[in-house]
């Protein structure tokens, strides 16, 4: 029975240090605990100078490998909003969170196209 209470609560710690270890993950948490609904794909008030930008780094992430580009667009996308999000949280504007949030989404599926990219072939 003790076996089976640590297996239970080292399965909690895992998925808790998992949701904490990603800043968006982690963000999408806080804002469930404060109890605003996270914004949904169809929510996205995205302004066209957003999904420009959006656009942009995925045509570079469609362009033949190309070690500097690959290299430039993770500088770019690394730390993307993180801070913006977390003054956000401090702040009490959960508003804006939610906004960021969303936008940070869009980030990290660059992110994981981009690291699909740089995997050996």
């Amino acid at each position: 029975e003790e076996q089976y209470y640590s297996e239970q609560h080292s399965s909690l710690i895992n998925k808790a240090y998992q949701t904490l270890l990603n800043p968006l993950s982690r963000g999408l948490y806080l804002l469930e605990l404060k109890g605003v609904e996270p914004a949904q794909e169809t929510d996205s008030e995205a302004d066209s100078e957003f999904l420009m930008e959006i656009m942009e780094i995925n045509e570079k992430l469609a362009e033949p490998k190309n070690e500097d580009t690959l290299e430039e667009i993770g500088t770019l996308l690394k730390g993307k909003l993180r801070f913006e999000v977390m003054f956000s949280f401090i702040s009490d504007d959960l508003q804006e969170a939610k906004k960021l949030l969303g936008k940070m989404k869009y980030f990290a599926n660059l992110e994981d196209k981009l690291k699909k990219k740089q995997l050996p072939s």
